[in-house]
């Protein structure tokens, strides 16, 4: 991995880890949010149904990789249809948050690691799921994590990415208005049709073909899931 990735991945790890792990733990929550908030919620929930409902209802013997599993409700329904789930994330905050929330009848089921989704000591898996965990990286980077990751799936990789549109964009610009010290990581919009001009470019990813794909746009929440699957 390249050292701009490298920095990327060190900002993301210090975000959640020092600012911003208390309001994940809220918005991944039942609390009460902000009507703003409340719009990310009820996407990122949607977005998470779509991604479950491209996996099979039973899971029993499949091995799955939650790269970038946040506070692990993806991971926690995974394992419920049998799933042998890896939860693996920058933060070590957030994986503590997974592992407290964790329902105790899944324990056999989960595994939680802090660390990077493209580790080859992680395994080999049936299917990965990246929700939200590549929206913070240029095309280039989702590419060769993408790269990275695909030798060691049998089946599906899922993942969604920030699609470029005008409002997503002026979003983008208007956050880098902020001082540094109060950004959270940019979200890095990428043309749909680029992305997908790169991956079928893309020898590492020749045994692979883009199969679904769904927007989930929800207020301030805007997510494209894209399904890998092996030819």
């Amino acid at each position: 991995m390249t050292d701009a990735y490298a920095d990327r991945r060190g900002e993301i790890a210090t975000y959640f880890d020092a600012t911003a792990v208390d309001a994940w733990a809220q918005l991944t929550s039942d609390a009460p949010v902000s009507g703003i908030r409340q719009t990310v919620r009820q996407g990122r929930d949607r977005m998470r149904e779509i991604l479950l409902s491209w996996l099979a209802y039973d899971l029993s013997g499949a091995a799955l990789l939650d790269a970038g599993c946040g506070t692990g409700a993806l991971a926690f329904a995974a394992a419920r249809r049998g799933a042998s789930v890896t939860a693996v994330d920058l933060s070590a905050n957030l994986i503590a948050l997974a592992q407290d929330r964790a329902p105790s009848n899944l324990a056999s089921n989960l595994n939680f690691r802090v660390g990077d989704m493209s580790e080859a000591g992680l395994g080999v898996f049936d299917h990965v799921v990246a929700m939200d965990s590549l929206i913070h990286y240029p095309q280039a980077q989702i590419l060769d994590l993408l790269a990275q990751i695909a030798p060691r799936v049998r089946r599906s990789i899922l993942f969604t990415f920030a699609p470029r549109t005008p409002a997503l964009s002026l979003m983008h610009a208007a956050g880098r208005l902020f001082p540094r010290s109060n950004r959270s990581p940019a979200i890095e919009p990428v043309t749909e049709t680029r992305l997908h001009q790169a991956i079928a470019a893309e020898p590492a990813l020749a045994a692979w073909r883009i199969g679904r794909t769904e927007r989930v746009s929800s207020g301030f929440y805007t997510s494209q899931a894209v399904e890998l699957v092996r030819r």
